[in-house]
């Protein structure tokens, strides 16, 4: 799994991520909508990145780390993932995410990183449907997900809040 676009490179997670991972998931910000805690310690992105990379071995396919190519620094991550776990009565599909550092938010890396997720799972692995969700407060996500075009389907509820439930089908994507 390897990804590109114009301004980003979408690639597996190595161990040496560890690092700028955590400088995400410690901030405040960032964790607003996800609802866990901001991690502490650099030994618990280095436990998210070994998760990650478990993902790869056993389902084929996990969230990718997002390199800018001007800076070539890991801004973020994005990507789909198998729900092996029920969300919304949903397992065993295909869930789009992503999560930027905030230097780079509003820069159009989540939409662009998401077109070629999407691009990469419709045509690539051929799936009719691809879901997300978004915490119903994350107004940036909510507003991403409809732009690529997400239909809203229904809300559930996360110790956090109200999340929305999204559904993209192959006939639909843009």
């Amino acid at each position: 799994m390897h990804l590109e676009t114009e301004r980003l490179i979408l690639r597996k997670f190595e161990e040496a991520d560890a690092q700028r991972m955590f400088l995400m998931d410690s901030n405040p910000e960032v964790m607003k909508y996800i609802g866990m805690p901001t991690l502490s310690d650099v030994s618990e992105s280095q436990n998210v990145i070994k998760m990650i990379q478990k993902q790869y071995a056993e389902n084929g396919i996990g969230r990718l780390a997002v390199i800018e190519k001007a800076s070539n620094l890991l801004i973020g991550w994005s990507g789909l993932k198998l729900l092996t776990e029920e969300i919304n009565g949903y397992n065993n599909v295909y869930d789009l995410g992503y999560r930027f550092m905030p230097e780079v938010w509003g820069k159009g890396y989540a939409l662009e990183s998401a077109k070629a997720s999407l691009d990469f799972g419709f045509n690539g692995l051929k799936v009719d449907f691809i879901y997300a969700h978004a915490h119903s407060e994350n107004l940036v996500s909510n507003h991403i997900l409809r732009k690529l075009g997400f239909r809203n389907t229904g809300e559930f509820t996360e110790p956090d809040g109200i999340c929305f439930w999204y559904e993209l089908n192959r006939e639909n994507y843009l």
